[in-house]
């Protein structure tokens, strides 16, 4: 059985989090998330759901203030205010847990580094090209992202990424998604680390179902080595997600043994964090991937032994 290469170390802020793959909870601070078990506007409740993601092994906490989708306009302020006094509240509370902030918009990143977030999570893929040097300015941690030039909070429509000319010998038609994904994402790192990100602070994301069909985010799923060889910190954030749900015909709440297997499928080819709904459920995975894949030992060994 063929490997993969252990993937790139991971360091935030000055904490090296090694080469094993990490969770990244999801805390939303809102009222309208795709799934309903994520929304946690209320502090008391989202602090809760911080503090048991931390418990069952997560070692980031992604907080989003606004619907990535379609809906009610969110304001710069709106957003800081759901998003920054709950930063300073995690750090308080679980020092700890390294903090992410999901935001595409350079004055959040900047009050939420201020606030002491180690992450930037830019999920709209560089959409206001100052939040990279937020990143870079603070020392923080830095999310590129591909979402094939769409808009914030937009679906995708009949998007199509036709296979270059100038493509690697041997790509398939279907690879033109593939080649687009790599070339934005290398670029992107490379923007990050002059702006001042270190190389192991910038983690790259394919970002499955933005700006792609499920066609698009399956096969950027099978060439999970293909984005691993970019050589920084590869991101799935796959949790529930459309793409999962059209494979199966199911809605967001049935999608857990789905995500699960897809995460498996992407941690056993080299990627580094999973963005997560599931903390305790993708721990085990990935544990289980790591043992199977020799990067660890099983945790006991007794079975015909005693």
């Amino acid at each position: 059985m063929s490997v993969p290469p252990p993937s790139a170390r991971l360091v935030l802020r000055g904490r090296d989090l090694g080469a094993a793959p990490v969770v990244m909870a999801i805390v939303n601070r809102t009222d309208d998330s795709f799934y309903a078990a994520a929304r946690h506007l209320d502090d008391t409740v989202a602090l809760a759901a911080a503090e048991r993601a931390a418990e069952d092994g997560a070692a980031i906490v992604d907080v989003g203030g606004v619907r990535a989708g379609v809906g009610r306009e969110i304001s710069t302020d709106e957003e800081i205010d759901r998003v920054v006094p709950f930063v300073e509240l995690l750090r308080r509370e679980i020092p700890d847990v390294l903090v992410s902030v999901d935001t595409w918009r350079s004055q959040v990143a900047h009050a939420a580094a201020v606030a002491g977030a180690d992450l930037v999570n830019d999920t709209w893929a560089g959409h206001d090209p100052r939040l990279v040097e937020v990143a870079g300015r603070h020392g923080v941690g830095v999310v590129c992202s591909h979402t094939g030039g769409a808009t914030p909070r937009t679906d995708p429509h009949r998007v199509a990424y036709p296979l270059p000319d100038d493509a690697p010998a041997g790509s398939e038609p279907r690879d033109g998604v593939l080649v687009d994904v790599i070339r934005h994402l290398g670029r992107a790192a490379a923007r990050a680390v002059e702006c001042g990100v270190p190389a192991a602070s910038v983690l790259v994301d394919p970002t499955h179902d933005f700006g792609k069909n499920t066609w698009h985010s399956l096969h950027l799923l099978r060439r999970t080595d293909a984005l691993a060889d970019l050589g920084y910190p590869l991101l799935m954030a796959l949790s529930r997600k459309d793409f999962i749900g059209e494979s199966l015909g199911l809605d967001a709440e049935d999608r857990l043994e789905g995500t699960l297997a897809a995460t498996a499928v992407a941690a056993w080819m080299g990627a580094r964090v999973f963005r997560a709904h599931d903390v305790p459920a993708t721990r085990r995975v990935l544990d289980m991937v790591a043992v199977v894949r020799e990067d660890s030992a099983p945790a006991r060994v007794l079975r015909g032994l005693t």
